[in-house]
């Protein structure tokens, strides 16, 4: 899909957006966390995959969102 063709996003949409980014931004701080005082290796190592699936998902959201911002028509003043 080309920029141009992108409709703009509601502020429903970009609020859900904020309250993701918000909730995966926790979740990979609580598994940092996990990660941190665990004593199983096994547990550490999930907790640090986990951690890499949030960073993803931040990524992908941010990476819209520019998509969406580009597209945005400009205000004229």
């Amino acid at each position: 899909m080309m920029y141009s063709q992108m409709q703009p996003l509601s502020m429903k949409e970009l609020d859900y957006i904020a309250d993701s980014i918000s909730n995966e931004e926790m979740l990979s701080k609580l598994c940092a966390a996990a990660a941190a005082v665990s004593q199983n290796f096994e547990i550490e190592q999930a907790m640090l995959e986990h951690i890499r699936v949030h960073e993803h998902h931040l990524h992908q959201l941010t990476d819209s969102l520019r998509q969406h911002q580009m597209a945005a028509p400009t205000p004229n003043h």
